[in-house]
């Protein structure tokens, strides 16, 4: 028998280890988890069991903190005390399909913001009249200005809204400014923004900061990806636009040419203190400090400044979502309202990497005669979403979905999609597993033929750019490629 040495035991000690954790990860990761989530971390254990638990420990859990927690509480039981007294629809007031009215009453249930009547609603395809319309909007501000973007850069496109806030704030109105920090960190010129607005008089603050050596500290993939503007609690913008010019001053972007294509809206009227209960839900949970809301008071105008004239009358419902919520509200919202499509879907979705619900919410409406769209882009701004989304083409294609994607160098970001002829929702939400999961977003429910028409018009602007996909063409792809797109797949219930 041979002698036992060190290096004989310690092997053991590691082999024993392994299996033990091996073991602990099957009674433990699925409990509470999507099976894919849950199948995803058990791959990863099972193949390497101690560096893959150590990823579980830190990335595995969307609580953050016990504090953040707390406010969070707070404010949402804040929220839906202040509009516990509202109701959806008086009696012959409007006519809705019956399956609308569950979806309004199911993001209700979640998220406790009702249908909010007479909003004005005008759609902004265009990235710098966006821009343009942000600043002139903060410019009139007679009192509070809350500005709230997942990425943040002062740049020569966003200088007149910085400089807009700067002149607000200095004339005594509260300007307020939140701002992803892992998510605005990454653009050129983070730290001299950062030097910049310190000389201004904005009250500017980080979301989800990461800073251990100031005992701030949480699961560093979450992210505040919600992208708010709210005038003087009257006129607010919502949608898939960053603060921060088209190629995000990237040198190789500008090079390339390569511009993001966004969708904003400008909106007036009660909806917009919705938008405002949502930041002042963020600036408290950030800060401690509850921002002071002032009510809605007066009627909606009809003559923004933008090019294009508003959508009237308009039906608006706000559906937050994220690690705050118990519920994936934004996903429940999605199968929902798919589900109820007896005609036409049109998806528009940078990053659309569909959990086990929603991808069956599509095909089934495909299989069911629904003509069902989707549009992507080309190319992907990510490699591992890009790939992942690669993996589901054919599935969409076999099933009758309709691919279009919006040619190169452009990047389609924006982010909304179309029920027959009723019902729009725009927000900041992909329809990925992370914007489901780990992303705090905003989408909104628009009701009425008026505003999906303008909608079409973006959409029918889309297709006429994009080629579309064919699955005879897509079964042509490299090995390799399906490949990569296969093994991306995998992880993306932990990206």
């Amino acid at each position: 028998m041979p002698p036992i040495t060190w290096t004989t035991t310690l092997g053991t000690i590691v082999l024993v280890i392994g299996i033990i954790l091996r073991l602990l990860a099957l009674g433990v990761i699925p409990g509470n988890r999507k099976p894919s989530t849950g199948m995803a971390w058990l791959l990863l254990i099972m193949f390497e069991p101690f560096s893959g638990f150590a990823l579980f420990l830190l990335l595995g859990r969307t609580r953050l903190g016990r504090i953040r927690h707390k406010r969070q509480r707070e404010a949402h039981a804040a929220i839906a005390e202040a509009r516990a007294s509202s109701v959806e629809f008086e009696p012959g007031s409007v006519e809705v399909r019956d399956k609308v009215a569950t979806v309004v009453h199911l993001n209700r249930s979640l998220a406790s913001f009702p249908v909010q009547p007479d909003n004005a609603v005008t759609l902004l395809p265009d990235y710098r009249e966006c821009i343009l319309a942000i600043a002139s909007e903060i410019a009139a501000a007679k009192d509070t200005v809350d500005v709230q973007f997942y990425i943040t850069a002062w740049d020569e496109m966003t200088d007149p809204v910085f400089q807009a806030m700067s002149d607000a704030a200095d004339r005594g109105v509260a300007v307020r400014l939140l701002f992803d920090h892992i998510g605005s960190r990454g653009i050129p010129g983070y730290k001299q923004m950062l030097k910049k607005l310190d000389q201004t008089k904005i009250q500017w603050k980080l979301m989800l900061p990461i800073k251990p050596m100031q005992g701030r500290w949480r699961r560093p993939d979450l992210r505040n990806h919600r992208k708010l503007v709210i005038i003087d609690n009257l006129v607010g913008f919502s949608g898939s636009l960053n603060l921060t010019e088209p190629g995000y001053n990237k040198p190789k972007n500008h090079a390339l040419g390569r511009e993001w294509v966004e969708l904003m809206a400008r909106l007036e009227g009660p909806i917009a203190a919705d938008l405002n209960a949502v930041f002042a839900a963020d600036w408290y949970t950030e800060t401690g400090e509850l921002p002071n809301l002032m009510p809605f008071t007066r009627e909606v105008t009809e003559n923004p400044q933008t090019s294009d004239a508003p959508v009237t009358g308009l039906k608006c419902q706000l559906v937050p979502s994220g690690p705050g919520f118990p519920s994936e509200n934004n996903l429940r919202m999605f199968n929902s309202l798919i589900y109820s499509a007896t005609r036409r879907l049109s998806i528009t979705s940078p990053y659309f990497v569909p959990d086990e619900s929603l991808l069956s919410a599509v095909t089934t409406a495909a299989q069911r005669g629904v003509d069902v769209e989707l549009f992507v882009s080309e190319i992907a701004d990510q490699f591992m979403v890009g790939h992942a989304q690669a993996s589901y083409y054919r599935a969409l294609l076999e099933a009758g979905v309709k691919i279009y994607q919006y040619p190169a160098p452009y990047i389609l970001h924006s982010k909304h999609f179309t029920v027959d002829d009723d019902i729009a929702v725009l927000g900041s939400s992909n329809m990925d597993q992370r914007s489901f999961a780990l992303n705090y977003e905003t989408s909104l429910m628009l009701l009425g033929p008026e505003i999906v028409t303008k909608m079409r018009e973006v959409e029918d602007n889309y297709r006429s750019m994009s080629p579309e996909l064919t699955l005879e063409s897509w079964l042509k792809r490299p090995a390799r490629l399906k490949y990569v797109d296969n093994i991306m797949r995998l992880t993306s219930a932990i990206q």
